[in-house]
């Protein structure tokens, strides 16, 4: 099956934005938003409320980009010439677009145990310290919540170090 020019195309224009959006929001808070507000407001509630209030804006993008991800992925995937079927590992292209699709399952978890679990965790202590009551895991917590979004960070790295290895040896 050829894939029409124009599909693939909208296919990788939508496959960049995607990922600029994803790894964007995600190199910003680790390496510019966090550390700059932790300086500015330092590490109590007015820090935490603020990451609250982006990644509340910022993981409903996350979700989108990874969706269109998937998506252009699969017709950008069917159409390269490299590709020789599911889990055919016969060529360095498969192989890099294997790690590179494990690295994204990877932050798929990262991102499911900050999203589903850390957060709300987070959310429940502030809650509690709001009404007067002891959250004295917070510190701990919010350290864990920035390694995690460090470890996502480092996943999105490998994901477009294994896409420059497979366009490398697809050519």
């Amino acid at each position: 099956m050829t894939t029409s020019l124009w599909i693939l195309a909208l296919s990788f224009w939508l496959h960049m934005i995607a990922t600029v959006v994803w790894l964007g929001g995600l190199f910003l808070m680790a390496l510019v938003v966090w550390p700059g507000a932790a300086r500015a407001l330092g590490c109590g509630r007015e820090l935490h409320s603020l990451m609250r209030t982006l990644q509340r804006r910022l993981i409903p993008l996350a979700w989108l980009s990874l969706a269109v991800l998937t998506a252009t992925g699969l017709i950008q995937m069917a159409a390269n010439p490299n590709y020789e079927g599911f889990l055919n590992l016969s060529n360095s292209w498969t192989l890099a677009i294997l790690l590179k699709h494990l690295a994204v399952i990877g932050m798929l978890g990262v991102g499911s145990y900050h999203h589903f679990a850390l957060i709300p965790l987070l959310e429940r202590g502030e809650t509690l310290r709001a009404a007067g009551r002891d959250f004295s895991e917070a510190d701990r917590l919010y350290r864990r919540e920035v390694g995690v979004i460090r470890v996502n960070l480092g996943l999105g790295v490998l994901v477009l170090l294994f896409t420059a290895v497979a366009r490398a040896v697809g050519q």
